[in-house]
């Protein structure tokens, strides 16, 4: 890739982009995934599901998602950084 290209200044709404709601995207170009698309996929042998996968383990109450939601686009991460610095903070020594 050349410098160039990634100093471009982006052309992206992004503030407008971060503002909309699942419900405001846009997918008609996209078409819709038949069960006949699922058949034709391929499983991978010997792939193994890397234990990092995040998992949904818990409900957050709807005040504190819509504070961090309000912080920055990247909420989820946000909210697992804090949580891992809270539980390296209070391992045992």
């Amino acid at each position: 890739m050349n410098k160039q290209n990634i100093s471009k200044k982006s052309q992206t709404d992004w503030s407008r982009i971060d503002a909309m709601t699942d419900d405001e995207i846009d997918y008609s170009d996209i078409p819709p995934i038949t069960d006949e698309m699922w058949a034709k996929g391929t499983l991978h042998k010997g792939f193994k599901p890397n234990s990092d996968i995040s998992q949904q383990i818990m409900v957050i109450d709807r005040d504190i998602m819509e504070f961090f939601k309000s912080q920055t686009r990247n909420y989820q991460s946000k909210i697992n950084e804090l949580l891992r610095d809270y539980m390296k903070a209070h391992q045992p020594k």
